[in-house]
């Protein structure tokens, strides 16, 4: 029998160990999809370890810190989130024997926390030794193709080759010479229909909406983007007018007609010839665009309005005047087009240093779709880390496996108890080859030991062969199989700090209402005058 603190710290070790193992099953090209149905009914399919924790409302404490541990993963590099769960999950599982081993459980967790943050350390020192290529030209896109298959592999196994080409062209394409790269600036748009390999990257925007007018394709676009409604303006108070006879009432709405008249006239005077609106478009002053040759393009949402702004160099107008030429954007064309049988608008820039890309996901189903938007997202939050850190390691287990063999000759050099807990943290680093082996449906134990063998002759960079059906090893580099560094090094310091954080709990202490009958509610008016 345990006592209450020491049944709490097991209780939360086996909260994140289950965790852990949900997302285990998902990890590496070969694993196993997840379908997750969030609180709105949603369905989602993928293997993508941020979608499924983002979607799964975890409620145990101890557990959520393996999630926001995640989540920072997530926001830091974009991608690794899953290789952060699995390893913290482990080092719990590994901490959990350790405690088992006599010693006062806040004894033993003190000597375990300050193995774990020795081992930490000596991994962190010993990463950058294990770097074994780096991005030479991002600019290149064939090479930064290759830097993104890892990644995309992952998510889209089979499909990595023709993804990260995608990826690579519209990164490229965009990125600016100062090297500050924003992730925001590549676009997804999934249009459902063909298949995967019909997928294209346009330089520009693209919108699933029609256009308002007749006009439906400009060329060399001169834009006023206004974020108003495209409409009369309409006063604040109501008015009342007393009309005697049918002249009047002519004159009443030409008035009305002439206004409009003026300010569409205006705008087109200015030399625009595409209009794009925030808000809704009047009958009136679509009647008059069309009279001037105006395309007309409606987008409900200001986030597309900002986009659009930045990508064709426009201001966004808060009233209907005519726009100055500063205020005005420029395209090389904007065009309506059907894609499957959907709609779309393109704003396109034939020179390919534009402000922004689009990549145009085709595909059979919307679930289909979802994942390889995932996949796209991953392949460049990895090109925004290359722009920061161009280091590579191997893949595939190798840098691990490395790690793990380091971490344990560090470990018996070190005198007291703590040397238990670094040994157990290199054992946790088996874990990420384990997992890839055993989704794969080969015995892990097997790969565990040829990889010990193949890194104790000095070959860092030798990882499992996800490819061939038995236990087998080739050498990742030459693979092509890298891992950013800078994935690394962050994934191995949040989970240790996630790890050690649940360690350290030894008491959840939840604020809740306390029992008991509730307080009478008297009535409702009761400082209201009786005399009324």
């Amino acid at each position: 029998h345990y006592s209450g603190l020491e049944e709490a710290v097991y209780r939360n070790i086996q909260a994140c160990k289950e965790l852990a193992q949900t997302t285990r099953t998902a990890y590496g090209p070969n694993g196993m999809n997840k379908m997750v149905i969030n609180h709105l009914e949603k369905l989602f399919v993928t293997n993508d370890a941020a979608t499924i924790l983002r979607e799964l409302e975890v409620q145990h404490p101890a557990a959520k810190m393996l999630v926001m541990a995640s989540h920072m993963q997530e926001q830091e590099v974009g991608d690794g989130t899953n290789f952060v769960l699995v390893f913290a999950g482990v080092l719990l599982e590994l901490a959990e024997d350790l405690l088992r081993m006599g010693l006062s459980v806040s004894e033993a967790s003190y000597i375990v926390i300050e193995g774990y943050e020795k081992a930490c350390k000596k991994a962190l020192e010993i990463l950058p030794d294990l770097v074994c290529s780096s991005a030479k030209n991002l600019r290149d896109v064939e090479e930064v193709a290759s830097l993104l298959h890892t990644s995309v592999m992952s998510k889209q196994y089979g499909n990595e080759q023709f993804l990260a080409k995608l990826i690579a062209q519209a990164c490229v394409s965009i990125l600016p010479d100062s090297g500050h790269f924003n992730v925001d600036n590549i676009r997804v748009c999934k249009i459902v229909g063909a298949g995967i390999s019909a997928s294209s990257v346009l330089h520009g925007m693209v919108f699933k909406k029609e256009t308002e007018g007749d006009v439906t394709s400009v060329k060399d676009a001169k834009i006023a983007v206004y974020s108003c409604p495209f409409d009369g303006m309409i006063t604040e108070t109501k008015g009342t007018v007393l009309i005697k006879n049918a002249e009047e009432l002519m004159n009443f709405s030409k008035g009305e007609e002439n206004l409009m008249d003026l300010q569409v006239k205006a705008i087109a005077d200015s030399g625009a010839n595409v209009v794009v609106t925030g808000g809704k478009v009047a009958d009136m002053a679509l009647h008059y665009a069309n009279k001037y040759n105006l395309m007309l393009v409606r987008l409900n949402s200001k986030w597309d309005l900002r986009r659009l702004c930045k990508t064709v160099g426009a201001t966004a107008l808060p009233r209907l005047t005519p726009p100055t030429l500063e205020e005005m954007g420029h395209c090389d064309s904007v065009y309506l087009s059907e894609v499957g049988d959907t709609q779309v608008v393109v704003f396109k820039h034939e020179k390919e240093d534009g402000a922004i890309s689009t990549i145009l996901i085709r595909g059979s189903t919307d679930n289909l779709m979802d994942d390889i938007e995932r996949a796209v997202d991953d392949g460049v939050n990895t090109f925004k880390v290359l722009t920061r850190d161009k280091r590579l390691v191997p893949g595939g287990g190798a840098t691990e496996i490395e790690l793990a063999k380091q971490i344990t000759s560090y470990g018996e050099t070190c005198p007291g108890l703590d040397q238990y807990a670094i040994k157990k943290f290199a054992e946790a680093f088996e874990a990420i080859p384990r997992a890839l082996a055993e989704n794969s449906g080969v015995k892990a134990n097997e790969v565990i030991s040829k990889l010990y063998a193949v890194h104790q002759e000095g070959n860092k960079n030798v990882g499992f062969d996800i490819e061939a059906e038995t236990a087998a090893v080739k050498d990742m580099l030459e693979a092509g199989i890298l891992d950013t560094y800078l994935g690394k090094s962050w994934g191995i310091k949040l989970a240790t700090n996630a790890a050690v954080t649940v360690l350290r709990v030894d008491q959840i202490i939840m604020a809740k209402p306390a029992g008991g009958p509730k307080p009478p509610s008297g009535k409702k008016d009761w400082d209201e005058d009786q005399n009324d």
